[in-house]
């Protein structure tokens, strides 16, 4: 999990600092993929608070979300349908999912720690 905190601090700190603009075109599945990675990096911090956590199943997962997500955005854009609104709305609903999940998790973790510390 430290590996994939540093990953996302590197890249970010990358963002910032290389400067690199990306075209009218591409900025729409930029930020489908975008969406895509967070999605899968939420979904791999709440199974690791599920003690479910598998980091080839994150990896692949990653991935095949970020290419299928592009993908789709790609050939909607080829046929004249907006198919990201899709994409956007699926990864949307499952990050509310994962966030909403990740808060209860941490909520009840810190009641049960505030439950032990007054008992003793």
């Amino acid at each position: 999990m430290i590996i994939a905190i540093m990953g996302i601090i590197l890249g970010i700190l990358i963002g910032i600092y290389i400067p690199f603009e990306f075209t009218t075109i591409s900025s729409l599945y930029i930020s489908v993929g975008i969406l895509a990675a967070i999605d899968s990096i939420l979904g791999a911090l709440r199974s690791s608070f599920e003690n479910k956590f598998d980091s080839v199943i994150f990896i692949t997962g990653f991935i095949v979300n970020a290419l299928l997500a592009i993908a789709l955005s790609y050939l909607g854009d080829k046929l004249g349908v907006p198919i990201y609104y899709a994409a956007i709305f699926v990864f949307g609903t499952r990050l509310f999912n994962n966030m909403g999940s990740i808060r209860r998790y941490s909520i009840d973790r810190y009641r049960a720690k505030s439950r032990e510390k007054h008992k003793k």
